[in-house]
């Protein structure tokens, strides 16, 4: 895990959106390209509606015209990693292969390693959509 990645993560927490949880989260990813990207939580006030930070990484990522990413880096404000949810664990195998590391961390320096493939087995794909 590169450390560029692991402050651009760290950086964008700051700026999450939480004022009803107070929870702060920070994504960052790597495209293949070696850009890096960078989304935090944006909460709104009908739960359902926010945003996770490693979907608005994902969306920076391919807003900027890169469908691939290599590398992802959570952070919160926890006394444990925090894992991404389900549905984020979802869109990074969209644009991820199993392989991809994963690092979720605490802002406390607490920092657990993983990849796309053990997050989600049995991930939901493409091959699945052929009749």
């Amino acid at each position: 895990m590169a450390t560029d990645l692991k402050q651009a993560a760290t950086d964008v927490r700051e700026n999450a959106h939480a004022p009803y949880s107070n929870f702060k989260v920070g994504a960052a990813v790597r495209g293949a390209s070696g850009a890096i990207y960078a989304g935090c939580n944006v909460e709104n006030v009908a739960y359902p509606e926010g945003t996770c930070a490693e979907a608005g990484a994902i969306a920076a990522m391919v807003a900027a015209g890169e469908t691939e990413l290599t590398e992802v880096y959570v952070i919160a404000g926890s006394a444990l990693p925090v894992s991404p949810c389900g549905g984020c664990r979802q869109k990074l195998a969209e644009f991820g292969a199993g392989d991809v590391p994963v690092t979720m961390a605490t802002s406390g320096g607490v920092e657990e390693y993983t990849t796309l493939g053990a997050l989600l087995p049995g991930a939901f794909g493409t091959a699945h959509m052929e009749g």
